[in-house]
């Protein structure tokens, strides 16, 4: 179940790019309404919504010590003794984050369709507010730290695509250079963080992490 709540906005993305670049890109295209793209759209973050509600009912009905969901989809990459899999993890606080996201998320698309009925293409707007929430979701929903940094790097690129999207007008493209930029600073400071955490724990997964954070004897090395 936990896949579904970031692919589905990951589905909503593949469709409208796809209908963007075959269709309205096309030379002598007609000017295409938001409708289309926007209900397409809309659908796939309250899809995930209602996704993300079900876990955190689930969740609710864990005892307190146990509230995890994990699921892991397959493995990414290995180098030395670090294995890293393509998971996902939600728990009592990572849970009302993806409700926070895709709710919001799905009412930000529902005014968007009639914010964004001036413009010529719209489908390439939606495609970019579904990648920005499927971004988001893999930043909180990942059970590593290498995923929610490629959850970041989703969100810094998206920040970027949505900031310039009328890149005609000087000001805004200037704008979305600078959020470009700012984010990569920050990922020179989250890469530093990764190195450090490895360094003193040896995993980068949260669970590993937390075990050991949980190990009296662990801590007091580290003191």
């Amino acid at each position: 179940m936990l896949k579904w709540i970031p692919l589905l906005p990951l589905i909503g993305f593949a469709v409208n790019g796809a209908w963007y670049a075959l269709v309205q890109c096309r030379p002598g295209a007609k000017k295409a309404g938001a409708t289309v793209p926007g209900v397409i759209a809309t659908a796939a973050i309250f899809g995930s919504f209602v996704l993300s509600l079900r876990a955190f009912l689930e969740l609710k009905g864990m005892s307190e010590e146990g509230r995890v969901l994990q699921e892991t989809l397959f493995p990414w990459f290995y180098a030395g003794d670090l294995k890293i899999d393509m998971a996902l993890r939600v728990d009592s606080l990572s849970t009302l984050f993806t409700m926070v996201i895709t709710g919001v998320g799905a009412l930000i698309h529902l005014y968007s369709i009639g914010y964004m009925s001036h413009d010529g293409a719209p489908g390439k707007f939606f495609a970019y507010l579904n990648l920005f929430c499927f971004a988001m979701l893999m930043l909180v929903m990942g059970s590593s730290l290498p995923i929610l940094f490629l959850g970041w790097e989703g969100v810094g690129l998206c920040s970027y695509l949505l900031i310039g999207y009328w890149y005609e007008d000087e000001e805004k493209a200037k704008a979305g250079k600078k959020a470009f930029v700012a984010n990569r600073i920050g990922d020179f400071g989250f890469l530093l963080g990764m190195f450090m955490i490895y360094t003193h724990f040896g995993a980068l997964e949260f669970s590993k992490i937390t075990e050991q954070l949980s190990n009296p004897q662990f801590v007091a090395l580290l003191n």
